[in-house]
């Protein structure tokens, strides 16, 4: 599992010999950031956007856990994350007392390291299949970039969009060259993480809040440009192309270059010439030429004057 499909585990604790012990339990599962204060634990709160779970002490010198709770749920951006308190209180009074600011669970101390793997191990699943069911409705679970079906319902509304006020729309089919390669080559986990790399670089690359990029199928991506003429779907090609490229992912197996790279096959119309169907079909006999032409490259056609 790499760094970057971790969940990430906030360990609130004030002791030295806690936070050691914690860190050695959760790190080979868990992305695990420390913080030895309440306040530091806002601070990280506020400052990292994808923390999935929070181990918080409840004794400590600056700001009890209770505070700590209390602003975390108190938090629009961060009341949905679950927090396990830490404590060495005994009171079925202190127990009620998290449970009903918000607590997801407790943790007695001294610690077992069989009920602190299991607990937090609950809570995690809980958090990834909530985070899923999020996302199935439009994101792709791989990339995290709209899916197929988000892509499909979009480009019907710019189609419509572009039919009703007259305005170019520039449509692009991305595919990563000899993927299957690099799979056979590098394993299918280095693929996929670099289908997330490749799909991120995408995304980024786009520049207006209705520019949409979305995993296509397989190792193919397609991007979506309203109001957007040949000229500007071209120079958002090429900043893709050249991103991937700067990448720098070996691939040793491709007849294109040393690195992965992708070939893009685009389209600028109006929404008056044709079906989603028979735009894609466009876009993917410029991508095919792109392809035929030795890869790494871009082909577009500017049919609004057809």
């Amino acid at each position: 599992m790499t760094p970057q499909s971790k969940q990430r585990v906030l360990v609130v604790e004030d002791e030295k010999i806690n936070r050691t012990v914690l860190v050695a339990l959760l790190k080979d599962e868990y992305q695990v950031i420390l913080a030895k204060t309440g306040e530091q634990a806002l601070e990280r709160l506020a400052a990292d956007d994808q923390i999935d779970l929070v181990l918080l002490d409840v004794l400590m010198p600056d700001m009890d856990g209770y505070e700590v709770l209390r602003r975390i749920k108190s938090n629009d951006a961060t009341r949905e994350i679950p927090v396990i308190f830490l404590t060495a209180l005994n009171s079925t009074n202190d127990e009620e007392k998290g449970l009903r600011l918000g607590a997801s669970d407790y943790i007695g101390k001294p610690f077992s390291p069989a009920i602190v793997k299991a607990r937090v191990s609950n809570l995690a699943r809980f958090v990834r299949q909530r985070k899923l069911l999020e996302t199935l409705a439009g994101r792709d679970g791989l990339t995290e970039i709209p899916n197929r079906r988000a892509f499909d319902q979009a480009l019907l509304q710019e189609i419509a969009r572009s039919l009703r006020n007259g305005q170019n729309l520039s449509l692009a089919l991305i595919d990563v060259d000899f993927f299957k390669q690099y799979n056979d080559h590098y394993g299918h986990a280095a693929g996929d993480n670099s289908l997330k790399l490749v799909a991120k670089t995408i995304a980024e690359a786009l520049r207006r809040p209705n520019d949409l990029a979305a995993r296509y199928g397989g190792e193919e991506f397609a991007v979506i440009l309203p109001d957007s003429d040949a000229a500007g779907g071209q120079e958002v090609a090429e900043s893709i192309r050249r991103r991937v490229r700067e990448l720098g992912i070996e691939h040793t197996q491709s007849g294109a270059a040393p690195e992965v790279t992708v070939s893009i096959g685009g389209i600028t119309v109006t929404g008056r010439q044709g079906s989603a169907e028979e735009l894609l079909v466009a876009a993917d006999r410029q991508l095919y030429a792109a392809k035929q032409q030795g890869r790494n490259r871009i082909r577009w056609a500017d049919l609004t004057s057809g």
